[in-house]
């Protein structure tokens, strides 16, 4: 049969996959020196350097599924939108990756700052876009086929779109290290410490429903049982 269009996404998106989960898990496990007061700041500023560059790693995969899946809903034939508007959405994908990627760049300044809001405004698009398209197709009003043994893909894509607002949160809890961190430049200050610990804890009660949604989208996408 040879290497073929499908096959091709499939692997990259089992590689964005890996990079998304794995990602977290590496975040997760600095974020513990992050706030560890017995480390000194300019210890823990490296630790926070690391899980920042281990993270953008996992905010490319996490991009990068969205377009990956919708092509190949195209070529199964449960998202009806290919040709053109599969041009349009890579497009738009790929400048949506490069803004991700130039927030990243710039992360310790206040240009930094502002791309990360900006990154984070398109998700409030995104994910009220899916929420509606997974909730229509499995009510039956499209776009994405949901008949039987189609679902699947919009039971994948709705959870993709709730996984997206844990990260958005996420997201937030890391913009705020940044801010912390610069302060703490300045002056010790218990009360933002105090704050630090308490978003990272929130941080890290979520990861776990994070990871376990991950799962369940990649069992979806696996098994495709409905």
């Amino acid at each position: 049969m040879g290497i073929t269009e499908l096959a091709v996404l499939r692997w990259l998106h089992i590689i964005a996959m890996v990079y998304w989960l794995g990602g977290e898990w590496g975040v997760f496990q600095t974020s513990y020196n992050v706030v560890n007061r017995k480390l000194s700041l300019a210890e823990r500023r490296r630790h926070m350097e690391t899980a920042y560059r281990i993270d953008i790693l996992a905010r490319t995969g996490i991009i990068l599924l969205l377009p990956l899946g919708l092509h190949m809903g195209t070529l199964w034939g449960v998202q009806p939108f290919g040709g053109s508007y599969l041009t349009v959405m890579w497009l738009l994908f790929a400048a949506w990756l490069g803004l991700c990627w130039a927030a990243f760049i710039h992360r310790e300044t206040d240009r930094g700052i502002r791309l990360t809001r900006f990154d984070e405004a398109i998700r409030f698009v995104v994910i009220p876009l899916l929420l509606l398209g997974s909730i229509s197709s499995l009510l039956g009003y499209g776009p994405f086929n949901a008949e039987v043994g189609q679902k699947w893909f919009s039971i994948k894509v709705l959870i993709f779109a709730l996984l997206l607002v844990i990260g958005l949160k996420l997201r937030f809890i890391m913009r705020e290290w940044t801010v912390i961190f610069r302060r703490l430049d300045e002056k010790e200050d218990p009360v933002l410490e105090a704050t630090l610990e308490k978003s990272i804890r929130t941080g890290r009660s979520l990861a776990y429903l994070y990871w376990i949604g991950i799962a369940t989208v990649a069992f979806f996408g696996a098994t495709k049982p409905l």
